[in-house]
């Protein structure tokens, strides 16, 4: 007898499964920090964050929204990979409230004080891990403990860029460790999902040539980003981490061409998983080159290609794909979907523009377009998360 995968549950249909609150909640977050971001950057509008204002968006993005997503993704994908039960009920309802208590506790930390903002945000990523691994030990999925560690980096990350940023008026290493271990986190899963999505379509609808199987170059690739982005992390300005950042680069470049995603162009939600990743070679050359050459290439190019770029377009088009297919949906993107995704595409491409550019209207024309992808996932998906599975 197969193992069930929900227990009886009469409650929300909002809280049946983990993808359905954290995907709405965090993409209306997504698009409301941005909101608030605009007039902040601009000097018309102050927070009460104990942050100075770029911090506040920095860490919103790496450790406010970002989370939302991997949680909503990971409360739905490990019951599927050790057959247990998912979360739901009353425990999906307290992790969501710590995750929205966190939000307001950084964006008042200033009247709270720093330490009671630092220990409230803090404890989502860490009840987070403690639940994937307790549900990861226990059905004995062994090979999927390796998603923990840059969950568990991304949680560490999140406490010391309190700490940083009170002893030191700003943040530095924490935002660069963030940032890596949400690569990282894009590296093993994006790694996982999108050949074996692209590989579905295209032995269904366009047969041919197939992604490569998972072998020693995607271990080495994925080995040597690591490396690479933890050199970057501690010595951001060092020769030697620049080198490194190229060579990662390359290697998931090459990684990405073997996954036959020029074979997709027929199936928006296949085709965006290999474009979101694509930033993912993209930011890390661009980190590279401002390293080497700092006067032609801003370091601000390479963080916003892996930031709005490879984490934005990934985030999205996991969520959209997750929610058609959790929710009794058919598989197809419509032209909701494709209008989110060509505005996130969009958004990040802008985002790395307005690196080299100094008019602030390309800042503007980028985070309206990331509020479009992301106002615009709550609203044509928001229903569907809302109500019980399509039958």
């Amino acid at each position: 007898m197969g193992i069930p995968r929900l227990r009886a549950y009469a409650g929300p249909a909002l809280l049946s499964y983990g993808f359905r609150p954290f995907f709405l909640l965090g993409s209306l977050y997504a698009a409301l920090s941005v909101l608030l971001w605009l007039p902040i950057y601009a000097g018309e509008l102050d927070a009460h964050s104990a942050f100075v204002p770029v911090d506040w968006h920095i860490h919103e993005m790496l450790f406010g929204y970002l989370p939302a997503i991997v949680t909503g993704f990971l409360l739905t994908a490990i019951p599927n990979w050790t057959g247990r039960l998912p979360v739901q009920g009353l425990p999906l309802l307290a992790l969501v409230v710590l995750w929205l208590a966190g939000r307001a506790a950084v964006f008042f930390s200033a009247d709270i004080g720093w330490q009671a903002a630092a220990l409230i945000d803090g404890s989502f990523l860490l009840a987070v891990s403690a639940a994937a691994a307790r549900e990861i030990v226990a059905g004995r999925n062994w090979r999927n403990l390796k998603v923990l560690l840059p969950l568990a980096v991304l949680a560490c990350a999140n406490g010391a860029f309190h700490i940083e940023a009170h002893l030191e008026g700003t943040s530095d290493i924490s935002r660069r460790l963030g940032m890596a271990a949400a690569i990282m986190l894009i590296s093993l899963i994006g790694g996982r999902i999108i050949p074996s999505f692209t590989r579905n379509w295209l032995a269904r609808e366009n047969p041919g040539r197939l992604p490569a199987p998972f072998d020693r170059f995607d271990i080495a690739s994925v080995a040597i980003s690591a490396i690479a982005l933890g050199a970057w992390t501690f010595a951001p300005g060092d020769s030697a981490s620049g080198m490194l950042m190229a060579v990662a680069a390359i290697c998931q470049a090459w990684r990405l061409s073997r996954w036959a995603g020029e074979r997709t162009l027929r199936d928006p939600l296949v085709l965006i998983l290999h474009l979101a990743y694509a930033f993912v070679p993209v930011g890390l050359a661009l980190v590279s080159a401002s390293i080497f050459y700092p006067a032609i290439v801003p370091a601000a190019a390479g963080l916003h290609a892996l930031g709005t770029g490879a984490v934005g377009a990934m985030t999205l088009a996991v969520m959209t794909r997750a929610t058609l297919g959790h929710t009794g949906r058919s598989l197809k993107a419509g032209k909701g979907a494709s209008f989110i995704f060509v505005s996130v595409l969009l958004a990040g491409s802008l985002r790395i523009l307005a690196a080299f550019v100094p008019f602030d209207v390309a800042i503007d024309m980028a985070g309206t377009a990331w509020v479009a992808a992301f106002a615009g996932f709550s609203l044509i998906y928001g229903t569907a998360l809302m109500r019980p599975k399509a039958r």
